[in-house]
């Protein structure tokens, strides 16, 4: 490698977030930042890093996609029978990270995660494209498999199947994250990053500074 990666640096100087100008609530404050990211048409600004935890106690991390966030949660979609699927039937406590890096922001989510109702899993099921909705049937998600080629058998098979309806697959659907911690992470200069922490106390969110 012919770059010194630790000489690597870049200053934060892009944007500030003081308590009186975040929102009073993370869900606000979370949306505010979202929309900029989507206004700013960032690559990916749905993308979200989920962590999880097996029942051995090793965790493990994967980009998922944001698919709907309110007042009850944040959620996305996969395979039950993933990886993932296990370690969440196995531990529900999980965190979320989303890294905004042209605008110099982080905002990590922790919480419990539940699985989503059926009716909404089939909602938006129904709404992908035809080809997702196939490959959601062809994947065995996480298990080892010889080749590629699996993959496209699978999708041929499922494709003559279901040609075009497929059902949503039962090992198939939403989950969601119900907060009870989200930091919001501010790049600034001089490493003196901005990081405001929104704790669950009862009812009631705590608005909390904490030192970079």
């Amino acid at each position: 490698m012919d770059k010194n990666i630790a000489a690597l640096r870049k200053s934060y100087e892009r944007d500030a977030l003081d308590e009186d100008a975040s929102a009073s609530l993370p869900l606000q404050q979370f949306e505010r930042w979202l929309e900029q990211a989507l206004q700013a048409e960032l690559p990916e600004p749905t993308a979200m890093t989920l962590a999880t935890v097996g029942a051995d106690g090793r965790p493990s991390t994967r980009i998922v996609l944001l698919k709907g966030c309110d007042t009850r949660g944040i959620v996305w979609y996969t395979n039950y029978q993933s990886r993932k699927g296990h370690e969440l039937a196995a531990n529900a406590q999980a965190a979320l990270q989303f890294h905004w890096v042209e605008l110099e922001r982080v905002v990590r989510i922790e919480g419990l995660v539940e699985q989503v109702e059926s009716a909404l899993s089939d909602e938006y099921f129904a709404s992908r494209p035809l080809d997702s909705r196939i490959g959601a049937w062809a994947s065995p998600q996480s298990q080892v498999i010889d080749s590629r080629a699996v993959l496209v058998a699978n999708a041929a098979k499922y494709g003559l199947k279901f040609a075009l309806h497929p059902p949503r697959p039962p090992h198939w659907g939403g989950y969601r994250l119900v907060p009870d911690s989200w930091e919001f992470w501010q790049g600034r200069k001089s490493r003196l990053h901005d990081r405001l922490r929104y704790r669950l106390q009862g009812d009631d969110w705590l608005r909390e500074r904490l030192a970079p």
